[in-house]
């Protein structure tokens, strides 16, 4: 059992898979920097506001005996809209990526046919004529 997993794990496709992995969480994290630090900030100053902070209050809290504001339900579609341009970026890389790759790989030439032989009718005709000597 050791064995086949070892064969199973050293497979030249799992491997590439788990680069690719490996690679495309290391690719994120440059996006989501770029987002978070070019993307947002542009988009923040039409806002007059940081982009990740943009917030709808949905209900207030209460205070608490400190004098804190406890409770607040808040949706965050600033965050979320970072998280749809991250997306949108990442999405958009890779489809240039695999477009690049597909057009580098080399257009496969169709095989050449076979040589044509006798059609069904000679070789009847060729039988018949056989068979008469």
């Amino acid at each position: 059992m050791l064995k086949e997993f070892k064969e199973f794990a050293m497979k030249g496709n799992l491997v590439d898979i788990a680069v690719g992995f490996v690679m495309g969480a290391a690719f994120k994290q440059v996006v989501t920097s770029f987002t978070g630090g070019i993307v947002s900030p542009l988009i923040g100053l039409i806002f007059n506001a940081d982009f990740k902070d943009l917030k709808y209050k949905l209900k207030d809290g209460t205070l608490n005996d400190a004098g804190e504001m406890v409770g607040d339900v808040y949706l965050e579609y600033g965050t979320f809209l970072t998280h749809v341009i991250d997306f949108i970026i990442v999405a958009f890389v890779m489809f240039l990526i695999v477009k690049g790759i597909n057009k580098m790989k080399k257009k496969e030439e169709p095989a050449p046919e076979a040589p044509a032989g006798p059609s069904q009718e000679d070789l009847l005709t060729e039988i018949r004529d056989l068979l008469k000597k």
